[in-house]
């Protein structure tokens, strides 16, 4: 028998079983874990139900767990991936233009948040407290001016104009100036000695340490991008230059409703979100347990 450096008793290479209590403990975690999830799942379990319904039958009992399995048929499917050719140019359009609005909101968001937390300079405070007024601002309430102001450049009807007024967005700027200012400053004042520039520092030395805050906001613009629909309901008049939000409220018209292909639009509509949580989930979960494992 040894001992460990925490003075746990090791037999044989292996740690000894855990007392009966901590056992308890952990099957009950994980039990309560597991209905939260299953919770959380019901809707998405609900939509997928609703994709194997006609259209008829989901406007009679709307979507619930009550259904016929019987009575299920793969229709909307069919009419989604060999009908619906207007499907697949709005889920495109919302495809680049999300990864195109995040990396670049990502990209100038980080610009102007590093400024803030490194650098010292007349009016500071003010441009932060700016950046503050702005995140308690609605949307709503700029959404005229701002829709005047895209009809005076001309730029209506344009991709450009979907995400070029949030390119700086108040509340990305506010969580990575917050994570730079945890950021050593001796790090940047390294760089500087070794002659690195200034960008060679932010772009080298701080973003790679910055990856929990870049996964993060990543997660958060990309589901506001996805699912946005306002602003480019407002701007958008081409049916070719559709997003998928607006695609799929399209379906919904005076003349007649197009359940079948909306429920089951609406269910692909999940993948990509989904997609950019699992590809970014390591970082995320790094960046919120971050402050729990420093000493």
């Amino acid at each position: 028998m040894s001992e460990t450096r925490a003075n746990i008793p090791v037999i044989d290479g292996q740690a000894p079983p855990l007392p009966p209590a901590q056992r308890w403990a952990g099957l009950i975690q994980s039990a309560f874990l597991v209905v939260i999830a299953l919770v959380a799942l019901i809707p998405i379990i609900a939509i997928f139900l609703g994709t194997f319904q006609d259209g008829g039958s989901l406007l009679r009992s709307g979507v619930s767990f009550a259904v016929d399995v019987a009575s299920f048929d793969l229709d909307s499917y069919r009419i989604l991936f060999t009908e619906s050719g207007d499907y697949f140019l709005w889920f495109w359009n919302s495809l680049w233009l999300t990864a195109v609005q995040v990396v670049l909101t990502l990209l100038v968001s980080s610009f102007v948040s590093y400024g803030l937390a490194m650098y010292d300079f007349r009016g500071k405070q003010a441009v932060f407290i700016a950046v503050l007024i702005v995140m308690t601002v609605p949307f709503e309430m700029m959404m005229l001016p701002l829709y005047m102001q895209v009809n005076d450049f001309d730029l209506a009807d344009t991709f450009i104009v979907i995400f070029l007024p949030f390119l700086a967005h108040a509340m990305t700027i506010f969580f990575f100036r917050q994570y730079f200012l945890g950021v050593p400053y001796e790090l940047v004042e390294a760089g500087r000695v070794d002659g690195v520039s200034e960008f060679g520092i932010f772009f080298r030395l701080v973003l790679p340490i910055a990856k929990p805050a870049i996964a993060a906001m990543a997660i958060l613009n990309g589901m506001l991008c996805w699912n946005n629909f306002l602003w480019p309901l407002l701007v958008l008049r081409s049916s070719d230059k559709f997003i998928l939000p607006i695609g799929l409220n399209a379906l919904l018209t005076p003349h007649g409703n197009n359940y079948d292909l909306l429920i089951v639009g609406a269910f692909f509509s999940l993948v990509p979100i989904l997609l950019l949580f699992l590809a970014f989930q390591r970082y995320f979960i790094e960046g919120m347990t971050a402050g729990a494992v420093k000493g």
